[in-house]
C-alpha cells in the first residue's frame, strides 16, 4: 500500500498538451477514480503513473519517492487492462502465476497466492481452464487475480469493464469493490462511465481537456459541483441547464425562466447570488429528480410549482421520465409511475429549489 502524489504533471505529444499541469494526492488504501470523456487525459495520467508513458514535466511520487525515471517493472504496481491481456495457451493458474514464476518465487508461495486470489474472486473451479473457455466476466476476474497475486503497492485499472455487457458490468463493479474492501490496496481506476465512478470511488477526480475540474467524494460532487462541466457530467440523466435571468424582488431574489415562470431563490442563497442580479449568460441548473409531480415534494422546504407541456414519457418501472421544453430548452423530470404523466398533455410539476444551481456560462463556474 502506498501514497501516490502528482505535482504539476504535464504530458505533451508534439504541440498537443494532453495533460496540463495537474496536481493530485492519493492516500494510502484509497480507491480513486479518474473519470471524464474521451480525450480528457485520464488514461494518459494512469499510464504515466504506471511508467508506460514518459512525463513531459512535473513529478510523480510513491511514498514521497519520485519515480519519474523508475521503469514500470520496478514501481511495484499491477495494472488491469481493458482487453484482459491473458495468454491464450496458458491455463488460468498459469496466467495468474506467470509474473511470480518470472521472479523465481518459491512454488509453495506461488500456490498460496494463487489459491488466495482465486478464493477472493471465486474462480477456484476455473484454475485449469484456458481463456477461450471463459466468459468475459471470468476473464476479467482472472486479469484481476493476476494483479492480486503480485501483492503490489498500487492497483491500476484502465477501463476494465468496457468490454462487458450492462448486467455483467454491474456485477463486476460489486466484485471490484468487494475485493478492495478485502485487500485495502491503494487503487487508481480510470473510466468514462460516471456511474462506475460514483459507485466505486472513495473520491472521484473529474477530468476535462487535460485538467482536473474537481476532486471529491461522489455525493459531494453530485450535490456541490464546482463547474458546469462537473454538474452536467456527474449524474444520469444529466442536470438540466435552462437560460434564465436573476432579478431583485424587494429584499429577495428570483430566477426568471419565462414570462410566466419565476422561481424564488431560497433565502439562504440571497447573499451568494446578489452580485449577479441582471447578469447575462446565467443558467438555472436542476437535476431531473428535483423536477417532480407536486405531491412528492412534501418534505422539501422551498418548492415552486409550474405547468409543463409533456412531450415525451419514458416509463422506467420504478420511475417515469418526462420530457418538456422550458425557455426553448429540452428539460427532463422524474415522476412517480402513478402520477398520470401523458404525452402531449399538460402536467403540473414542482421544482425543489433547495437543490437549484446558478451557473455563469462565461466562466463555466457554479455560483
Amino acid at each position: 500500500m502506498a501514497q501516490v502524489t502528482l505535482r504539476k504533471v504535464v504530458k505533451k505529444y508534439g504541440e498537443v498538451e494532453a495533460v496540463r499541469g495537474i496536481d493530485l494526492d492519493i492516500k494510502d488504501s484509497e480507491f480513486v477514480v479518474l473519470v471524464g470523456p474521451s480525450g480528457c487525459g485520464k488514461s494518459t495520467t494512469l499510464r504515466m503513473i504506471a511508467g508506460l508513458e514518459e512525463i513531459s514535466g512535473g513529478e510523480i511520487a510513491v511514498d514521497a519517492d519520485v519515480v519519474n525515471d523508475v521503469p514500470p517493472k520496478d514501481r511495484d504496481m499491477a495494472m488491469v487492462f481493458q482487453n484482459y491481456a491473458l495468454y491464450p495457451h496458458m491455463t488460468v493458474h498459469e496466467n495468474m502465476s506467470f509474473g511470480l514464476r518470472l521472479k523465481k518465487f518459491p512454488k509453495d508461495e506461488i500456490q498460496r497466492r494463487v489459491d488466495e486470489a482465486a478464493r477472493i474472486l471465486d474462480i477456484k473451479e476455473l484454475l485449469q481452464r484456458k481463456p477461450a473457455a471463459l466468459s468475459g466476466g471470468q476473464r476479467q476476474r482472472v486479469a484481476m487475480g493476476r494483479a492480486i497475486v503480485r501483492n503490489p503497492k498500487v492497483y491500476l485499472f484502465d477501463e476494465p469493464l468496457s468490454n462487458l455487457d450492462a448486467k455483467l458490468r454491474v456485477q463486476m463493479r460489486t466484485e471490484i469493490k468487494r475485493v478492495h474492501q478485502k485487500v485495502r490496496t491503494t487503487t487508481i481506476y480510470v473510466t468514462h462511465d460516471q456511474v462506475e465512478a460514483m459507485t466505486l470511488a472513495d473520491r472521484v477526480v473529474v477530468m476535462n481537456r487535460g485538467i482536473i475540474e474537481q476532486v471529491g467524494a461522489p455525493n459531494f460532487l453530485y450535490h456541490s459541483p464546482a463547474t458546469r462541466f462537473v454538474a452536467g457530467f456527474i449524474g444520469s440523466p444529466a442536470m438540466n441547464f435552462i437560460p434564465c435571468k436573476l432579478e431583485q424582488t424587494g429584499e429577495n431574489l428570483a430566477v426568471r425562466i419565462t414570462d410566466a415562470i419565476v422561481f424564488p431563490v431560497p433565502p439562504d442563497r440571497t447573499q451568494r447570488y446578489k452580485a449577479h442580479v441582471g447578469a447575462s449568460d446565467l443558467s438555472f441548473g436542476i437535476r431531473p429528480e428535483h423536477l417532480t409531480e407536486t405531491s412528492s415534494n412534501g418534505g422539501a422546504k422551498n418548492i415552486a410549482t409550474f405547468d409543463a407541456n409533456i412531450e415525451v414519457v419514458e416509463p422506467m418501472g420504478n420511475e417515469t421520465m418526462v420530457f418538456f421544453k422550458l425557455n426553448g430548452v429540452d428539460v427532463c423530470g422524474r415522476v412517480d409511475p402513478d402520477a398520470g404523466a401523458k404525452e402531449l398533455t399538460p402536467m403540473k410539476l414542482a421544482a425543489a429549489l433547495d437543490h437549484m444551481h446558478l451557473i455563469d456560462e462565461k466562466s463555466g463556474k457554479v455560483l
